[in-house]
C-alpha cells in the first residue's frame, strides 16, 4: 500500500508519516520499482499503535521506546502519565477558576482586568503583608469566591481577620460558598468557615450558625453559639452552657447567656439549665463554681432561689461565690 493510500486509510498524513520515518519510528516494508515507498499490514498495524500511544499523551520519543525496547516497564510510563495528567488538568482548573473570577467581576476594560489578576495574584502571594493588602482592598474588585477561597485557607491571624472583614462587606453573596466550607472534612476549613459566617449580617447567616450547632465539630458549635448568642438566638443556650461547664471561652459563654437573659422569659431557662447542671453532680468543684459564676449575671427568681442554696453548698468555694453574688444583688434593689 503506497503512502497516500496509508495516509487515506489511517488519518495519518502523508508528512507526519514521513516525519514518523525520520525519527525511526516507522520503517516501510519495501519500495515500489519507482521507488515509492510500500507499506505492509504489518506497518500500518504500527502506525495504528503509535497513534494509539501519542493518544495517552506519550512523546514520540516514549512511543519509541514503549514499542522497540524489550525492557520497556509500561506501569512505570503510565503511572508518569497519570501524574503529568493530573499536573495539567490541575493548572487548567486553576486558570479556569481564575477566567471565571475575572468574568463575575464584569471587567469594564483591560485596565480592570489587569487589577483583578494583580489582586488574585497578590491573594495568592506567599507575603502575608500583600495578602492582607489585597483583602483590604478586594471588596468590590475580587468575585467573592476568590475572597472566601482565601479566607478559608488562611492562616495567617491578620491576614484571615482583613479577609473576614472583606467578607463581612460583600453581604450574603458570601453565604453560599461559606456553606460549602462549613462542610468541608477538614476541621480547619470548617473552622475557618463559621469564624467567616460569624461576622456577616442578616437572617442568611444566621440560619448557618443554627445549623453549625448541630455540627459533629465541637469547635464549630461554640464559634457558632458564641455568634448566635450575640444576635439573641435562643437555640445557643445549651452549647454556652456547656461551654461553662467545659471551661471552654466560658468568660464569653457566660456573657453571652448574660445578654440572652434581657428577656425574661429566656433568663427563667437560662437560669434552669445553669441549676440543672449543678443538680446533675457531674461537673467538678471548678465547674460548678463557673456555673455559680454565670449565675450572677442572670436576673429573675430561679437564678436568685440557685444562689441562695448554693451559699449553703459543702465547697466552701461555691458557697462564698454564691454569697458574694447574692450580696451584690441585695444591693442593687
Amino acid at each position: 500500500m503506497l503512502i497516500g493510500d496509508v495516509a487515506r486509510r489511517s488519518g495519518v498524513s502523508a508528512r507526519m508519516l514521513r516525519h514518523y520515518e525520520s525519527l525511526g519510528l516507522l520503517r516501510p516494508t519495501g519500495r515500489t520499482g519507482a521507488g515509492y515507498r510500500e507499506y505492509s499490514a504489518d506497518d500500518i498495524r504500527r502506525i495504528f499503535h503509535i497513534e494509539s500511544l501519542r493518544s495517552l499523551g506519550l512523546s514520540l520519543r516514549e512511543v519509541g521506546r514503549a514499542l522497540d525496547d524489550p525492557g520497556f516497564a509500561p506501569a512505570e510510563l503510565v503511572a508518569g502519565l497519570v501524574h503529568r495528567t493530573r499536573e495539567r488538568i490541575a493548572r487548567e482548573t486553576e486558570l479556569l477558576t481564575r477566567l471565571r473570577r475575572i468574568d463575575a467581576a464584569e471587567p469594564a476594560g483591560w485596565e480592570d482586568v489587569l487589577q483583578i489578576v494583580a489582586l488574585l495574584q497578590a491573594l495568592g502571594s506567599e507575603s502575608a503583608g500583600k495578602r492582607q493588602r489585597a483583602a483590604l482592598s478586594s471588596v468590590e474588585e475580587v468575585p467573592v469566591e476568590a475572597l472566601v477561597e482565601a479566607a478559608l485557607s488562611e492562616t495567617d491571624t491578620n491576614v484571615a481577620g482583613a479577609l473576614r472583614w472583606a467578607l463581612a462587606r460583600s453581604g450574603d453573596s458570601a453565604l453560599a460558598p461559606l456553606a460549602e466550607g462549613l462542610a468541608s472534612p477538614a476541621a480547619e476549613v470548617r473552622r475557618r468557615a463559621v469564624r467567616a459566617i460569624a461576622e456577616l449580617q442578616g437572617d442568611g447567616a444566621a440560619a448557618l450558625l443554627r445549623d453549625a450547632l448541630a455540627s459533629a465539630d465541637v469547635v464549630v458549635r461554640r464559634h457558632a453559639a458564641l455568634a448566635l448568642g450575640t444576635r439573641g438566638g435562643e437555640d445557643a443556650v445549651p452549647t454556652l452552657i456547656d461551654m461553662i461547664v467545659e471551661e471552654a471561652n466560658d468568660v464569653d459563654a457566660a456573657d453571652a447567656l448574660s445578654a440572652l437573659a434581657s428577656r425574661p422569659a429566656l433568663a427563667e431557662q437560662i437560669a434552669a439549665g445553669l441549676v440543672d447542671h449543678l443538680a446533675q453532680g457531674t461537673a467538678d468543684s471548678s465547674a460548678r463554681r463557673r456555673l455559680t459564676q454565670a449565675l450572677a449575671d442572670i436576673p429573675g427568681p430561679t437564678a436568685s432561689r440557685a444562689l441562695a442554696d448554693l451559699s449553703q453548698d459543702e465547697d466552701r468555694a461555691v458557697a462564698l461565690t454564691a454569697t458574694y453574688i447574692l450580696s451584690l444583688r441585695d444591693a442593687q434593689v
